[in-house]
């Protein structure tokens, strides 16, 4: 049945002493975007109050994402077997990653002697129908090294019938807070003359993408209102598949340099940043061309108008989830504003013509910096009126503890 949305008591908001101790377990499987999400909710709950150990297999990642750390988080290996570690008080295990069969069988020997650990299986997010209905629902242990435990469903989502997303405390005050100049300047970055309603800043975080030397062609090749051959857009590229492409098109149309000019277009590519700096290059551009999970959910946090691609799948199903989401995130959207969007979303997906492109873009570019820019603040500012993940997993957590599941 679905999960039931009303809790007995108000949202949990930091952790109470019963539900100190943390494991997050997460294998990386590509792109680190499955790291990025485990990252960023064990120092949200860190900074809640948690003791968080996180398991992983390949940290490597984390020495540009997060090379400070952060107090409360103990990063470990990933070992198998792990018949040594005490189990947690809640242990979540990200994305369907199997904890080590050592330490769920300690897991089942501590709930015979005391509460059970709660476990939860993190599942990615999505905005398909069925989520509502999946969220919250029990996997009885019947055998295996877990035999007696229960294993909890636990779906992010946009919906107040989901997890909501990941959104630690104070990250809009912080987004409301910050200069974009500064930014820039930290990361060499300088617009100069060009920072002017005409131009517009964009940040490039992608998978291989099919349509981006036709969308690049069209940046460049973008008419002038001035015989000066002012920029008109600055391309911010990310290290990575992006890079590789946007340098591969230089080469075919001729151009060369660190942070070369082609035609209306200016690129500047980017070393790796950590997750705090990567936000406020959401912040700081006008638009954010985004991929997979993590960078989804902080480009919505952004404000800013958006395109996302999602991890492409050989069957297609990612059309599906893409569908899924544009329901939910234009629900609101007037017709006019969301009919192009919703073409060139599917076009940067693999979904319709792809020589609609300079027709669908053209009727997208006026509505950047207004009535895109416009919508896209307030549906951010719906969906932050619904629960954060880390909140609506403290307050399940709380919950079982009272009702005594496991």
């Amino acid at each position: 049945m679905p999960a039931d949305t009303t809790p007995a008591f108000p949202p949990v908001l930091t952790v109470p002493p019963a539900l100190r101790r943390w494991d997050v377990f997460c294998r990386v499987i590509d792109n680190h975007g499955d790291l990025g999400v485990c990252w960023r909710l064990a120092r949200d709950l860190a900074g809640r109050g948690a003791q968080v150990r996180l398991w992983v297999d390949d940290a490597s990642a984390l020495a540009w994402m997060a090379p400070d750390g952060a107090p409360g988080v103990q990063v470990l290996p990933w070992r198998d077997p792990l018949a040594d570690e005490t189990p947690a008080d809640v242990v979540i295990e990200a994305f369907g990653c199997d904890p080590p069969a050592t330490y769920v069988a300690r897991m089942a020997a501590a709930a015979a002697t005391g509460p059970a650990p709660q476990w939860i299986n993190l599942e990615y997010l999505s905005a398909e129908p069925h989520v509502e209905s999946l969220h919250g629902l029990a996997s009885p242990q019947w055998s295996g090294p877990g035999r007696g435990l229960t294993k909890w469903f636990f779906f992010p989502g946009f919906t107040p019938a989901t997890g909501g997303l990941l959104r630690e405390p104070g990250l809009l005050a912080r987004r409301d807070a910050h200069h974009r100049a500064t930014t820039l300047t930290r990361l060499g970055i300088h617009l100069g003359a060009d920072d002017h309603p005409d131009h517009a800043l964009m940040l490039l975080f992608g998978y291989t993408q099919p349509l981006l030397p036709a969308w690049l062609d069209l940046l460049a090749d973008a008419p002038h209102e001035r015989d000066d051959r002012r920029v008109r857009t600055t391309l911010l590229v990310t290290p990575g598949y992006s890079t590789q492409q946007v340098r591969a098109w230089m080469h075919q149309r001729g151009a060369s340099g660190p942070g070369p000019v082609v035609g209306a277009l200016r690129l500047h590519f980017l070393p790796h940043v950590t997750q705090v700096e990567f936000d406020r290059l959401l912040w700081a551009s006008d638009l954010n061309l985004v991929r997979g999970e993590d960078s989804l959910v902080r480009a919505l946090w952004a404000g800013r108008p958006l395109l996302w691609q999602l991890y492409p799948q050989e069957d297609g199903i990612h059309a599906d989830k893409l569908a899924a989401f544009l329901d939910v995130a234009l629900d609101q959207t007037p017709p006019a504003l969301a009919t192009p969007l919703r073409a060139v979303a599917g076009l940067w997906n693999g979904v319709g013509n792809p020589a609609d492109l300079p027709r669908v873009w053209s009727a997208l570019w006026p509505a950047l910096q207004v009535a895109w820019g416009a919508d896209t603040a307030a549906r951010q500012q719906r969906w932050a009126g619904q629960p954060d993940l880390a909140s609506s997993l403290l307050t399940w957590a709380a919950r079982q503890r009272t009702d005594g599941l496991g």
